[in-house]
């Protein structure tokens, strides 16, 4: 039977003590998804951000993107403090080896979630963390079950607590947006890494050729 881990969330945190909230470590993808979570998880835990991403690229995108998360921090919950671990784009190059052409989703994805996942629960072990989760699963673009399935084998491998999300619920992903309306923040256009840029490429270049094509054919 199908988990519903939105339920497992709630589920989780029902009995928190909000006078003395468990030490969460919140993997960050970018400041648009992170909005919406803190949102939710700021009533209930001691929250730092780590932002671990080495699939991004080119490095300036990288950089924008975890700027972007310390401004919004900086003005929305200034008593959050933010990690930025190395970017180690190697690692990423060196997972997704054999898989450039798989399309956006597929195995090269989940090695991914995979990567950023063992590094958060590692760094959260070492670190005196009680859970450790992440944002990705307020994308309606990724696989709540994937993420939380790899959470949980991450988690009994680093002796954590992997807290079950699916962010998109109850309009998680509709409030990402107003918030990042509301503060401003850029909103990227693509995942992150260069293989889903050049899917992104892709697609606006053919929207663009049909576009063209309908106006040469209505003329």
């Amino acid at each position: 039977m199908k988990r519903n881990y939105y339920q497992e969330f709630l589920a989780m945190t029902k009995s928190i003590d909000k006078s003395n909230k468990p030490k969460l470590l919140l993997h960050v993808c970018c400041a648009p998804c992170s909005s919406h979570c803190i949102s939710v998880l700021d009533p209930l835990f001691d929250i730092t951000v780590f932002y671990y991403n080495p699939n991004i690229s080119p490095f300036d995108e990288y950089e924008r993107r975890y700027k972007e998360e310390v401004r919004f921090l900086k003005e929305a919950y200034p008593h959050i403090k933010v990690i930025n671990a190395e970017y180690d784009y190697q690692s990423f190059e060196e997972l997704a080896n054999g898989l450039e052409d798989l399309p956006e989703g597929g195995e090269r994805c989940k090695k991914c979630y995979r990567l950023r996942l063992s590094k958060t629960g590692e760094y959260a072990k070492q670190n005196g963390f009680d859970f450790f989760t992440t944002t990705l699963t307020v994308s309606p673009y990724k696989h709540s079950d994937t993420l939380n399935q790899i959470g949980e084998e991450v988690s009994k491998q680093c002796g954590v607590k992997y807290l079950f999300s699916d962010f998109k619920k109850q309009d998680g992903y509709k409030h990402s947006i107003e918030l990042s309306k509301k503060y401003n923040l850029y909103r990227q256009d693509y995942c992150g890494c260069q293989f889903s840029k050049a899917f992104r490429e892709k697609y606006l270049k053919l929207r663009e050729y049909m576009a063209k094509s309908n106006e040469d054919y209505d003329g």
